[in-house]
C-alpha cells in the first residue's frame, strides 16, 4: 500500500484503538441503517485493530477483514471469530471473491490512498447483488478550537499541511458522493454525518497523538524540526491543563451507503 502517512508504530496502533472507541456509536448506527442482518457476509477493508469487525460480529455478521498489517489483522480475526486476508486494497482485485459479501465496509481508508476512485471500484466489485457498500471518511477541516488558540493553529498548519503535501485529501469525506459517481456507482442511496464537540481537556491527548504520528513525515517535508515537534507536544499538554474549558470541534465523520 502507498505509504501510510501516520506511520506504523505501537503508539499509532494505540491511537487507532482510541479513535475507534470514539466513533463506535456512529459507526454502529450506520451499520444498522445500512441494514446489516444476522448471517450477512461482511468485509472490513483496512480492518486495522478490528473494532468494526467486532461491531459487525455483534450484529451477527460473518466477518472477514483485509489489511496489509498481518499482525493487527490476525489478532482482530481471532478476537472477533472472523477471518483475515493480508491484501492491498490498491492492487489486489482477487484478494476476496467478487460478489462475495452482503456488506463491504471501509472507514478512514480512502483518504490514505492516492486513487480513492479505483479503490471504490474494487470494493464495489466485492459486493454481492442486493448487498451494500458502506464507507466512512473524514473531513478534517472542521477540527478547530473555539476560541481559536495558537496551539491548535499550529496543529492545523502541520497536520493538515503534511496530509496535503503527501497528496492526500483531508476533506475527502465531503467528496464521497462525487467519488461514488466518478467510480461509476451512481449517487449514494443515503449519506450520514457524525460529529463530536468536546473540550480541550478531552481532546488535547488526541491532538498530541495525531501530531506525534504525523511528525516523522512533517519533518521530512520540512514543515517542522524535531525541536518544534517537542515544543508542540509540551504546548498541547499545557493547553489541556490551562484551558480545559475551550470547546473543540473534531473532524466530521461522513458516511455513504450504496446498494448494489
Amino acid at each position: 500500500m502507498t505509504r501510510y502517512v501516520m506511520g506504523r508504530t505501537a503508539q499509532e496502533h494505540e491511537r487507532l484503538r482510541r479513535q475507534a472507541a470514539i466513533w463506535q456509536q456512529a459507526t454502529g448506527r450506520l451499520l444498522d441503517v445500512a441494514g446489516l442482518a444476522p448471517g450477512d457476509r461482511c468485509l472490513d477493508v483496512g480492518c486495522g485493530t478490528g473494532a468494526v469487525m467486532q461491531l459487525m460480529a455483534e450484529r451477527g455478521g460473518r466477518v472477514t477483514g483485509i489489511d496489509l498489517d498481518a499482525e493487527l489483522g490476525e489478532k482482530a480475526a481471532a478476537d472477533t471469530g472472523g477471518t483475515f486476508v493480508a491484501a492491498n486494497v490498491e492492487t489486489d482485485d482477487d484478494a476476496v471473491p467478487a460478489g462475495g459479501f452482503e456488506l463491504v465496509y471501509g472507514r478512514l481508508i480512502l483518504l490514505h490512498l492516492p486513487d480513492p476512485v479505483a479503490a471504490l471500484r474494487r470494493m464495489w466489485r466485492w459486493v454481492a447483488p442486493g448487498g451494500r457498500l458502506v464507507v466512512q471518511d473524514y473531513d478534517m477541516e472542521s477540527t478547530e478550537a473555539f476560541p481559536r488558540l495558537p496551539v491548535t493553529a499550529e496543529w492545523r498548519r502541520v497536520f493538515l499541511g503534511a496530509y496535503a503535501a503527501a497528496g492526500r485529501d483531508y476533506r475527502l469525506g465531503t467528496r464521497l458522493p462525487a467519488l461514488f459517481a466518478q467510480a461509476g456507482l451512481g449517487a449514494p442511496d443515503l449519506t450520514d454525518v457524525a460529529g463530536r464537540l468536546g473540550t480541550m481537556a478531552d481532546t488535547a491527548g488526541m491532538l498530541a497523538a495525531t501530531y506525534r504520528s504525523i511528525a516523522p513525515l512533517a519533518i521530512e517535508q520540512g514543515l517542522i524540526t524535531a525541536d518544534q515537534r517537542d515544543a508542540f507536544l509540551s504546548d498541547i499538554d499545557q493547553a489541556g491543563r490551562d484551558r480545559p474549558e475551550v470547546t473543540m470541534m473534531w473532524p466530521l465523520l461522513i458516511g455513504a451507503v450504496k446498494r448494489r
